[in-house]
C-alpha cells in the first residue's frame, strides 16, 4: 500500500468526512492535469474512477448498516462541491454517485441486498426521464425504452430508468390523474449504451443514451420512489426534496472553481493588449472582481441556508413535504442563473486568453451553461415558487 493510501485510510477511519476531503485535496492536481484527457475521452478514465471509489464517493450516502459512510447531507454536499470546484465533469459524476446511493435506498430489500452484496462501493447511474414503459404482466413488468442523459453509464455497476406503468398498452393513472411512474434497476450488463454524448459542456460525464429492448423484470426490481422510506435515518426520509439542493451544490462548486481560475490568471501578472496596467492592478478588473465576489458570497449564503433548513426538517422527521421541493427548486434555479452569470463575468474579465481550449475558464463556462439546462434548474420552476408565495401570503392575510 502506498503512503497516500495509508494516510487516506487513517483519516477515513477517524473521520470519514475529513478523510474524503483529504483524499480529494491529494487527488486535485492529477484531476486538473488530466482535464483535457477527460474531455477528449468524453468519460472519466477507469483509473481515475478507481481513485474516486477509494476516496468513498460511491459509498458516501450508503447506510452504515451496509458498510457505507452515511454522511449527513451537509457533509456530503461539501464533498460534492470540493470535487466540482476542481473539475465540472468529475463533480457531476460525484453528484450522480450520491444520488445513486439515495435512489437505491428506495428499492425493495431483495434488490438492495443484490446491489450491495459485494460491498458498498457500487456505481449506480440512470436517467430520471420517464422514457420507458413498464407493462404489467404476470410475475412483474415487461420493460422497454430508450433513455437520454445517463451520466456515468460508462463505469456504472447498476443502471436505472424511469418508466410509465401501462396495462394493455395504456398508461395507468397515478396520483392527481397523472401517469403512474416506477423506476427499474438492473445490472449495467443488461443495458445497451448508445454513443450519443457529443455535447457543448460536461463532456467528460459520458451521458449517453441507454436502451432496454423489452425485458421481463420481476416485481422486486421495480420500485416507487415516493413510497414510504425503507431505511431508517434522516438521510432516507425522502428523495425528491434533496435533488434540487444537490444541483445547487454543483452550480456553486463550479462557480467557486471559476473564480479560483480567474484569480490564478490575474496572479500571473497578465496584462491585456492596450491595457495600462496588469489585470490585478487595473481598477476595471478590481471592480468586476468585486461584483463577482459579492454574487458568489450571496450564492454561498443562500445555498448554505437552504441546506441547513432542509437538514433541520430531516432531523425533525418533517422532510417529506411538497413545499420543501418548491423551496429547493427556488434555490436551484436562482443558483444556476447566478453562477452562470459569475462564469460569464469571469470569462469576460479574463480577455482573449480565455477563448483557447487550454484555458479552464472556457470549460467552466460551458459546463455551467450545460448544467443550467437541467430540469432542476429550469426557469419555469419559478411558477410553482410564485404560487407557493401566493398561498402563504393568503394564509397570513386570513
Amino acid at each position: 500500500m502506498q503512503l497516500h493510501e495509508k494516510i487516506s485510510d487513517h483519516f477515513a477511519m477517524r473521520d470519514p468526512h475529513r478523510g474524503m476531503l483529504a483524499g480529494i485535496k491529494e487527488l486535485a492536481p492529477e484531476i486538473t492535469a488530466r482535464a483535457s484527457e477527460i474531455e477528449t475521452a468524453r468519460c472519466l478514465p477507469s483509473d481515475l474512477v478507481d481513485r474516486l471509489r477509494s476516496i468513498g464517493i460511491f459509498r458516501m450516502f450508503v447506510p452504515r448498516s451496509h458498510g457505507g459512510l452515511e454522511l449527513d447531507l451537509p457533509a456530503g454536499m461539501e464533498v460534492m462541491k470540493a470535487l466540482t470546484r476542481i473539475d465540472g465533469s468529475v463533480g457531476w459524476i460525484t453528484h450522480v454517485a450520491g444520488v445513486g446511493g439515495l435512489f437505491a435506498a428506495a428499492a425493495s430489500p431483495e434488490l438492495y441486498r443484490r446491489i450491495y452484496q459485494n460491498g458498498p462501493d457500487v456505481a449506480i447511474c440512470g436517467s430520471s426521464q420517464p422514457a420507458g414503459t413498464a407493462e404489467r404482466v404476470s410475475g412483474g413488468y415487461r420493460v422497454k425504452g430508450r433513455w437520454p442523459f445517463a451520466s456515468s453509464c460508462m463505469h456504472a455497476d447498476w443502471i436505472g430508468g424511469f418508466c410509465i406503468v401501462t396495462e394493455n398498452g395504456k398508461p395507468v393513472a397515478g396520483p392527481h390523474g397523472k401517469p403512474q411512474l416506477r423506476a427499474v434497476a438492473l445490472p449495467a450488463r443488461d443495458w445497451e449504451i448508445e454513443d450519443t454524448w457529443y455535447a457543448a459542456g460536461l463532456k467528460g460525464t459520458g451521458s449517453h443514451h441507454i436502451t432496454l429492448r423489452e425485458r421481463l423484470v420481476p416485481e422486486t426490481d421495480v420500485f416507487d420512489l415516493d413510497a414510504p422510506p425503507r431505511m431508517p435515518g434522516p438521510l432516507y426520509q425522502a428523495l425528491r426534496q434533496w435533488l434540487p439542493l444537490l444541483h445547487g451544490a454543483f452550480s456553486l462548486g463550479l462557480a467557486e472553481g471559476t473564480v479560483d481560475d480567474l484569480l490564478a490568471l490575474a496572479h500571473t501578472g497578465r496584462q491585456q493588449l492596450y491595457a495600462a496596467a496588469p489585470m490585478r492592478d487595473s481598477e476595471i478588473f478590481q471592480f468586476g472582481l468585486g461584483r463577482i465576489s459579492a454574487d458568489l458570497r450571496a450564492a454561498q449564503a443562500f445555498h448554505g441556508a437552504q441546506v441547513a433548513s432542509h437538514w433541520r426538517h430531516a432531523l425533525a422527521g418533517s422532510l417529506n413535504d411538497e413545499e420543501l421541493i418548491i423551496e429547493g427548486s427556488r434555490s436551484a434555479v436562482w443558483l444556476a442563473t447566478t453562477c452562470v452569470g459569475i462564469a460569464d463575468a469571469c470569462f469576460a474579465l479574463a480577455g482573449s486568453s480565455a477563448v483557447y481550449d487550454s484555458s479552464p475558464l472556457q470549460r467552466r463556462l460551458r459546463d455551467l451553461h450545460v448544467g443550467a439546462q437541467h430540469a432542476h434548474a429550469q426557469q419555469r420552476l419559478y411558477v410553482e415558487v410564485g404560487r407557493l408565495a401566493l398561498r402563504r401570503s393568503a394564509g397570513q392575510v386570513r
